[in-house]
């Protein structure tokens, strides 16, 4: 999914709905190029690691961690929380950038 082609509700619950929720922590994250990823954190790995291991990562939201219903299917069923996603994503994308790898840490 890339934010520069108008995504959907749905093209954002198909990239939840590919996780699994119950397995890893997973970090959602744009690269500098506006395409939308969903990682899954390594159990050995801490967050700065993995944020500086991506130099193109241009911002991310607050780890997902496993169990809490975040990822996977039931949260791709969510429409009001993917919605919320898909606004905060792209509202952070409209605005300017004054530097890179920025922690969204709320929903719009």
């Amino acid at each position: 999914m890339n934010l520069n082609q108008q995504p959907t509700i749905e093209d954002l619950a198909q990239l939840f709905g590919g996780q699994k929720d119950s397995l890893h922590n997973h970090i959602l994250w744009v690269c500098e190029s506006g395409e939308v990823r969903i990682d899954r954190l390594p159990a050995d790995q801490a967050e700065h690691e993995f944020v500086s291991q991506r130099p193109n990562m241009r911002t991310r939201l607050r780890t997902y961690r496993r169990g809490q219903g975040y990822v996977g299917r039931r949260a791709a069923a969510d429409r009001d929380f993917i919605g919320n996603v898909l606004n905060t994503l792209q509202h952070d994308w409209a605005r300017p950038r004054a530097q890179k790898q920025e922690l969204l840490d709320s929903y719009c």
